[in-house]
């Protein structure tokens, strides 16, 4: 991790879960974090329960990833500010319960799609063309799931997944989709999807929280793990997915 100490990582959705665990391993790998949420104060509580010598490295900002407009001017104020990112993790996600046939569940779907979808594009277009225009190694993380994979059916025991898993095949398709026009440009951006399966955070309603409460799960540190992995590997590596299972998942 040495040739990425001291360069700038975008952390979205870094106010707990999956995202806290990965900007804890970044500062812990000597990286400094932007640490993007909704929840400003839980990104200051993140802060000041990092070690003393590592409160500085993580940048706390508030932003809506749901939202183009707050996107464009975090990253607007992230080069003008910081000089710009070398790593982004897209990991915000979220999920609804509803039906995709239930009336008037129009505010839920379009929830999900533009944190799921359309928060991962507009950030993910603005990191590259900064990262682009700059011409160093840099690279661009996407939390995706194994819900993009395949449409699990738990329908007998669980709510719809809904929309969930459409976004979550639209990231997918959107990675390889990333990798192609990366060479377009010829450029040292590279692009890693990390596919885990459940994970133990609080991304599921708590409507189903007894549902799933005795189903084998990652930690985030796990996919912490992996984030480290894709960026320890070699420049001339393209590392494309990254697929998480725990022990005992039937599926």
């Amino acid at each position: 991790m040495e040739r990425w100490h001291n360069k700038l990582a975008i952390v979205t959705g870094a106010s707990g879960g999956i995202g806290a665990a990965c900007a804890r391993a970044l500062v812990g790998a000597g990286l400094r974090v932007v640490g993007l949420a909704r929840r400003e104060a839980k990104l200051r509580e993140l802060q000041n329960n990092l070690p003393e010598g590592q409160k500085s490295l993580f940048i706390p900002r508030k932003c809506d990833v749901s939202k183009e407009d707050e996107i464009i001017r975090t990253f607007e104020w992230t080069e003008q500010q910081l000089g710009g990112a070398d790593v982004l993790l897209n990991n915000a996600g979220i999920t609804r319960e509803t039906e995709l046939v239930a009336p008037g569940n129009t505010e839920k779907i379009r929830q999900v799609i533009d944190t799921n979808v359309m928060g991962v594009l507009w950030c993910t277009r603005e990191a590259f063309q900064r990262m682009h225009k700059r011409g160093n190694e840099a690279h661009i993380l996407i939390i995706n799931s194994i819900a993009g994979q395949q449409v699990l059916n738990f329908i007998d025991v669980l709510p719809s997944f809904n929309i969930y898993p459409a976004t979550k095949f639209a990231i997918t398709a959107m990675t390889e989709t990333y990798r192609q026009e990366f060479q377009l440009y010829k450029s040292k951006v590279r692009v890693t999807g990390i596919c885990p399966g459940a994970v133990n955070t609080n991304i599921f309603p708590e409507e189903i929280h007894f549902y799933v409460k005795d189903m084998p799960r990652l930690d985030p540190e796990n996919i912490a793990h992996a984030v480290l992995f894709a960026l320890r590997s070699p420049p001339n590596v393209q590392v494309h997915e990254i697929t998480l299972k725990p022990m005992g998942e039937m599926f």
